[in-house]
């Protein structure tokens, strides 16, 4: 199994006037509203707003017709035990998921989400180190993992 999955296209923004504003009011509350009345502050909001066009145009003819490049390829002995193979994949992602986590699902909390990412991480761990050959109450726990990594598939994303 050979996969490669390229970085998300990465369009140009132009931050004169947000970096310009959040270094003068940085002792600020970061939700209020900037509307300044400096001069200095319209006159940068309009330099960002002129350069952000010419980014448009070349976003538009460059990294709006590009996309994210993926490649896998499939050996036929990755599929003899896919959920073993595919263990050692998930285990290190659902770890980095969890570590660097910026939300979680809106019907949950973030306690139960991590619970729940807990439960995860052990069942692929248990697989990683060959689960099937674990006691009954190990492989109920395991179950309950994967069950979860199931339900919460689509809320696997930072």
């Amino acid at each position: 199994m050979k996969v490669k999955i390229s970085n998300y296209p990465n369009p140009l923004v132009c931050n004169i006037h947000t970096r310009h504003m959040e270094k003068k009011y940085a002792h600020i509350r970061r939700d209020i509203n900037w509307s300044g009345n400096d001069h200095e502050d319209h006159v940068l909001e309009a330099i960002e707003d002129g350069v952000q066009r010419v980014y448009n145009v070349f976003n538009w003819l460059w990294f709006n017709r590009r996309t994210q490049k993926i490649k896998v390829r499939i050996d036929p002995w990755d599929t003899w035990s896919m959920d073993y193979s595919l263990a050692h994949i998930i285990l290190p992602m659902l770890k980095q998921l969890k570590e660097n986590n910026h939300g979680y699902p809106a019907t949950l909390t973030e306690k139960s989400w991590n619970d729940i990412m807990d439960k995860m991480i052990y069942a692929f761990e248990c697989k990683v180190l060959d689960g099937d050959l674990f006691d009954t109450g190990n492989q109920k726990k395991m179950q309950e993992g994967f069950r979860l990594f199931g339900k919460y598939y689509q809320n696997l994303w930072d």
